[in-house]
């Protein structure tokens, strides 16, 4: 098995508030699915999370 070609955003900033990481801004399922999902789920999260620091 290789390793994904889509590296975690974590930031070792591990503050959950409201369901969201304030370090890497993922959600809390999306974190916990992090392992078992694909490259294009990786990608979608990596979007959102984005996302959603852009807005923040």
């Amino acid at each position: 098995m290789t390793d994904s070609a889509v590296a975690s955003p974590c930031v070792n900033v591990c503050r959950l508030a409201d369901g969201l990481c304030k370090g890497c801004f993922r959600t809390r399922e999306e974190i916990v699915g992090w392992r078992a999902a694909n490259d294009d789920e990786r990608r979608a999260i990596v979007e959102r999370a984005e996302a959603r620091k852009a807005a923040s």
